[in-house]
């Protein structure tokens, strides 16, 4: 299931495998917010799990994606991702002024 939009060029692999709580070209969807909160408690317990199983490689990239998910969360919260219109202003020609 979808957490957002991937910026990624269509076509173009993915080096993440589909892990896109850590790719940084991830554009998180705010009404997504609430599936994406649940992320971090997950991956906490399997931390701890891998921890106690001793699956150290595990646990390195869980943490990478627990700092993905708490990233994604805080681009939400700064509100990245929300456009605003911005005023350029009229353009005048040099004779105009």
């Amino acid at each position: 299931m979808s957490i957002g939009t991937c910026a990624r060029a269509f076509g173009s692999p993915c080096i993440h495998e589909h892990a896109c709580v850590r790719c940084s070209l991830l554009r998180p969807d705010p009404a997504q917010r609430a599936r994406l909160a649940e992320i971090p408690d997950n991956l906490v317990a399997r931390i701890a799990e891998a921890e106690t199983e001793g699956w150290l490689g595990e646990v390195e990239g869980l943490q990478v994606s627990l700092a993905g998910a708490e990233e994604k969360l805080s681009q939400l919260d700064r509100g990245h991702g929300q456009h605003t219109a911005v005023a350029l202003g009229i353009p005048t020609m040099r004779g105009d002024r």
